[in-house]
């Protein structure tokens, strides 16, 4: 069984934002604007997504 993908994209830039946001970003693989990645669609990942709703979107998934 394939595990579901979740593909994200980088829409806010990471300066002037707390350490603990950058951190988050750079745990999705981002770090600079307009990146995309692709994950696995797991509560860890949604959980990172929805403390970044200002700097990240979800393309697909």
């Amino acid at each position: 069984m394939a595990d579901k993908k979740i593909k994200i994209r980088q829409i806010g830039s990471p300066i002037r934002r707390p350490k603990g946001q950058r951190a988050i970003l750079t745990g999705l693989g981002l770090g600079k604007m307009h990146r995309e990645v692709e994950l696995v669609d797991t509560p860890e990942v949604r959980g990172m997504i929805r403390k970044l709703p200002h700097m990240v979107k979800v393309i697909e998934g």
